[in-house]
């Protein structure tokens, strides 16, 4: 049964890639489709005595599920939960006069926030915030602000184990245990490099389009380090402060000024949550208890803070009517029922993106069928050569992480690193760490290397910038990504603190090695 069962999954993988091609259901239902028609066809092998038993709930792997949940959760109601709270002020921090220094800051907001909430909640959330900043200052050319936001929320993600999905999945799927806090030490160089890396050639690349009427590279330097403005710039600044003035003159003054008790609560909330990342509590209970928290708030402010929805009607010359009257039919009047609280069930809770979770559902039930059919460990072991045994040894590693980078790109990079754990089921925490490092930065190299990447290209073309296309991503996301990655898999095989070999199955000396 190995060649159907192959059979079956490069076709949903070729329905999964191009979605549209087929039937309008989605990314989510064509995966959940795959998965079920593998479990079907692995029933029916079982039960004509041509295959092993197929024990589906096995590869269904709970912890990434759990803790995609538990993300979503908390970042939708911290965005949520107030009118100008904490996510708002994160929104209004991001404007600035100076293109450059926009762009900067929306680098460092994306890469903050993913390696603290998941890149995709930030890039859903934040790609039309981006859009609108270019349309308020009249950018000719959005595509360098889009690319700031979806480049560095790859980036960003690589920092920790809850940075993004595949990095959650890794961890799951180790065999030695990984901490949060272990994991971010260890990728903490090698993201550094890359995101000054990234910045850099963001800077050079679309230095005509940060830097209006500058002369050139030394120019631009001179802009950013020693404060000089050219006279495009100072048009754009003196256009920005008046706007800022007229607006003021024109709007009523605000009501609430700082920060309220809600905006307070979100950001000790949050900051709870990551401290108890760091301590090393189990991830996907912190963020589930985070958004159960978050929840719970949410549903006491809105029943006895939030203003009431008033239901009356006015007549032509605008004054309210009274309520109607309704009787029964004897005469006697009916009283009007009690308004029902709207439920967290009926609001916030829709938002959380279900689709995600039944697109890891499928891919599971996919792969761990296909993995059993020997195929992806006989593809590593080739395309390994002489490094099959020394996967992440002395030069190996670069030619292993240049393969998990084109496979990323290729088959997505949860579905890659499910295979390698297949492949190579006693990695070391260490291997782990430079496949989960190649796996992410791998998401830049083409727009469809990463969920981000397209979840910022439909999010812009939902409120019509269509700039952010695989043409205009390709010139920068290359050069971009293999100088990215290569520059921190050397930092990360030079300096880290996990294990190279297995401390479970007692391979290690008293060095680690």
């Amino acid at each position: 049964g190995h060649g159907p069962c192959s059979i079956i999954y490069f076709a949903f993988w070729v329905f999964l890639m191009f979605p549209n091609w087929f039937w309008p259901i989605g990314r989510p239902g064509i995966a959940l489709g795959g998965g079920l028609s593998m479990v079907v066809w692995r029933f029916i092998l079982r039960e004509t005595g041509h295959g092993p038993y197929f024990n589906a709930e096995h590869v269904i792997i709970m912890e990434p599920l759990f803790l995609l949940f538990g993300l979503m959760l908390t970042t939708i109601y911290i965005e949520k939960m107030e009118v100008g709270g904490l996510f708002d002020k994160l929104r209004e921090s991001l404007d600035d006069p100076v293109n450059w220094k926009r762009s900067a800051k929306i680098m460092a907001m994306s890469t903050i926030g993913s390696a603290a909430v998941m890149n995709d909640s930030v890039v859903l959330i934040f790609s039309g915030v981006v859009v609108d900043l270019c349309v308020r200052h009249k950018v000719a050319n959005s595509l360098p602000y889009l690319l700031s936001l979806a480049t560095t929320a790859n980036i960003g993600s690589a920092l920790t184990m809850t940075g993004n999905p595949q990095n959650i999945l890794i961890v799951s799927l180790a065999y030695d245990d990984i901490g949060w806090l272990e994991f971010a030490k260890n990728m903490f160089l090698p993201t550094l490099a890359a995101s000054l890396i990234n910045a850099f050639l963001m800077f050079v690349y679309y230095g005509s389009e940060l830097f209006p009427g500058s002369s050139g590279f030394f120019e631009n330097m001179g802009i950013m380090f020693a404060g000089n403005r050219t006279p495009e710039m100072l048009a754009q600044e003196h256009a920005y402060y008046a706007r800022q003035a007229s607006n003021k003159e024109g709007a009523e003054e605000a009501t609430t000024h700082g920060w309220s008790i809600w905006s307070k609560i979100q950001a000790v909330v949050t900051a709870l949550f990551l401290v108890f990342f760091a301590m090393g509590y189990d991830v996907c209970v912190v963020s589930i208890a985070a958004g159960c928290v978050l929840m719970c708030i949410a549903a006491y402010k809105r029943q006895h803070f939030d203003p009431r929805t008033e239901n009356v009607q006015y007549d032509e010359d605008g004054n309210p009517l009274p309520p109607k009257k309704t009787y029964d039919m004897d005469g006697n009047e009916i009283e009007p029922e009690e308004e029902e609280l709207v439920t967290e069930s009926e609001t916030t809770l829709t938002e959380v993106d279900y689709g995600l979770l039944m697109l890891f559902i499928g891919q599971f039930l996919l792969i761990g069928s296909f993995d059993d059919t020997g195929v992806p460990q006989a593809f590593f072991n080739f395309t390994m050569g002489g490094c099959a045994e020394q996967m992440a040894e002395g030069a190996c590693v670069y030619w292993f992480v240049m393969i998990v980078t084109v496979l990323s790109n290729i088959a997505s990079n949860v579905p890659v690193c499910q295979m390698l754990a297949a492949t190579f089921p006693f990695a070391s925490p260490y291997e782990w760490l430079q496949v989960s490092f190649s796996a992410t930065i791998a998401g830049n190299l083409t727009m469809l290397g990463s969920a981000a990447n397209m979840i910022v290209a439909f999010q812009a073309a939902k409120v019509g910038d269509r700039t952010f296309t695989s043409e205009r991503h390709f010139p920068f996301g290359i050069p971009s990504t293999l100088l990215c990655l290569y520059a921190g898999t050397f930092l990360l095989a030079t300096f880290h603190f996990s294990p190279e070999c297995s401390v479970k199955l007692g391979e290690c000396d008293e060095e680690g090695n």
